[in-house]
């Protein structure tokens, strides 16, 4: 199990650093934040461009700590937070990705608050350090709820500014 633990933790935390390098850099076929910002102020995230770093960052941290298995309620709920405002943002499209749709951030949310309850396995940095108690049922419901209390508000937030810029059909 150790070793499916370690594979999933590099797997996730590779992919989510591109994927939030996308946002920062524009590396790995990105926007950038220039652009990304854009897209997030059609969202509703205003100021758009500042909304997109805080989600570049948050998804980075939280992947590398994933990746090491260092502070992983943490690490959770940074990425269930993040990953809970994009599937939001992109519900209206569907489930696909081919459709634009929210199942990309629902894997990564998923997988990741996965890790927060059966922690991230003997070969981590948690374990090296001695802080496996951190893991488990109560830790991992912690780190979900933080992640959706933390993520939720920002979603509805971007809703109202959304809903508040649209022109009047009348």
């Amino acid at each position: 199990m150790d070793v499916g633990l370690l594979l999933l933790r590099l797997a996730i935390g590779a992919l989510l650093v591109g994927h939030a390098f996308q946002k920062l850099t524009g590396s790995f076929g990105g926007a950038g934040l220039t652009r990304t910002g854009a897209l997030f102020e059609s969202w509703g995230h205003r100021p758009g461009a500042v909304m997109a770093a805080v989600a570049g960052f948050a998804e980075a941290i939280g992947a590398v700590l994933l990746a090491l298995g260092l502070g992983t309620p943490f690490a959770t709920a940074a990425v269930v937070g993040t990953m809970t405002v994009a599937a939001l943002a992109l519900a209206n499209k569907g489930l696909w990705a081919v459709q634009g749709g929210s199942e990309v951030p629902l894997l990564y949310g998923i997988t990741a608050a996965v890790l927060g309850f059966t922690g991230p396995g003997a070969w981590s940095l948690d374990a090296a350090l001695g802080l496996t108690r951190f893991s488990g049922g109560i830790w991992g419901s912690l780190a979900l709820v933080l992640g959706l209390l933390t993520g939720l508000p920002v979603a509805a937030r971007a809703h109202r500014m959304r809903r508040a810029h649209v022109p009047s059909q009348t």
